[in-house]
């Protein structure tokens, strides 16, 4: 299919350029400020003087559902098709939680290939909480070479809830991802939760000192309360992601630029760990009250660094560039050029989310799911 899409402002050459993208076979095919072209069977898509950004890729979410602390009856529901679409979000990478026993990876990797079937570009990754990590085929290095939408492992640490484990262990952990990351041409991250533990990064930090694993490997997220440890890894060449608030987008909003003036430019990537459980603790870790996560924080947080002053090319670097190039998917993702996939969100004159490509397919329009995919309203 051959679409044009027209009348939409496109950040490029430094400034919001009036412009026109054609899309064609599932990518963009020309950016330009006129595009004269006609192919039977061409739609034309009319931007209504809207603003066209690359999709956001969220590198956090918990497309099986997340939680299960304080009983079954507190796991959160598996993610709905139209939830990310609604949300901008084209590209996801699922995972798992707290929860690795009555979840698991081979769940997690069929919603990835569900995800995949209904449009979006999905990932996973292996592991959990939990040490020795749970895997689909007895071995994380294994799962991430042989499982195609595999990229990497999770683990956790600085929580009460994580495994405690050692640096030993998650030398060996990170340096088993590495290989196989070089072995299928996959980032092969571990992807660290980092819980409110007081140790900071600390074991990162040691296994760094005590080994030859490159820093790229390790992806700290949940960040916002270990800014200064958070800053002094990204300084020394690693990514740092910030989970996004829903209930205080704006306070987030201020956590997530103070660590991209102090850091080098492009290391700073934002997640919403939507349908993930968000646990309430009090001081001796007992659950007080529990929520979810939800992936509409993402675009929420950008409107509110914007609403601080960043302008709205620079907002959205954190989950569109930089973390398409800490997941090696740049420029494929997370770009807006010739040759880029075409995944393409329009925003209205408010900002506001209003019309969603993902592959060059036209998902959202107006706010309507222009798809249908089963069981979206049980």
């Amino acid at each position: 299919m051959i679409q044009l899409l027209k009348n939409v402002r496109v950040f490029r050459e430094g400034a919001w350029r009036e412009s026109q993208l054609l899309i064609a076979d599932r990518r963009i095919a020309c950016v330009a400020d006129r595009i004269d072209c006609a192919f039977p069977g061409m739609e034309v898509v009319d931007g209504e003087n809207m603003r066209a950004i690359p999709g956001y890729i969220d590198q956090h979410v918990h497309i099986t559902g997340g939680g299960g602390e304080g009983g079954f009856s507190n796991q959160v529901p598996p993610l709905r098709f139209s939830a990310p679409v609604k949300a901008g979000i084209t590209t996801l990478v699922g995972l798992l939680g707290t929860d690795g026993t009555t979840r698991s990876v081979e769940s997690l990797v069929a919603k990835t290939k569900a995800l995949r079937e209904n449009g979006l570009t999905a990932f996973c990754l292996t592991g959990a909480y939990e040490y020795p990590s749970p895997t689909v085929t007895g071995s994380v290095r294994r799962d991430i070479v042989l499982i195609e939408e595999c990229i990497g492992v999770k683990i956790a640490i600085c929580d009460h809830r994580s495994a405690t484990i050692t640096r030993d262990e998650l030398a060996r952990l990170a340096s088993d991802a590495h290989q196989a990351g070089i072995l299928a041409k996959k980032p092969g991250i571990v992807h660290l939760h980092t819980g409110s533990g007081p140790d900071k990064l600390d074991i990162i930090f040691d296994v760094l000192e005590h080994s030859n694993i490159p820093i790229a490997v390790f992806r700290p997220t949940h960040l916002a309360n270990k800014v200064d440890a958070a800053v002094r890894f990204a300084n020394m060449g690693g990514y740092i992601d910030f989970t996004c608030s829903a209930e205080n987008p704006s306070k987030r909003g201020s956590v997530i630029l103070d660590a991209i003036s102090r850091s080098p430019e492009g290391l700073v990537t934002m997640s919403t760990d939507g349908n993930g459980s968000m646990p309430i603790w009090n001081e001796k870790n007992e659950m007080i009250g529990i929520g979810a996560g939800s992936v509409r924080s993402l675009h929420q947080n950008i409107l509110a660094m914007v609403d601080l002053g960043c302008p709205l090319e620079k907002a959205i670097l954190p989950a569109t560039e930089n973390v398409a190039r800490a997941l090696s998917l740049y420029p494929r993702k997370g770009a807006l050029q010739e040759g880029s996939d075409a995944d393409i969100t329009l925003l209205d004159e408010n900002n506001q989310i209003d019309t969603v490509f993902a592959l060059g397919r036209l998902l959202l329009r107006h706010g309507e799911m222009q798809v249908h995919c089963n069981f979206e309203e049980m």
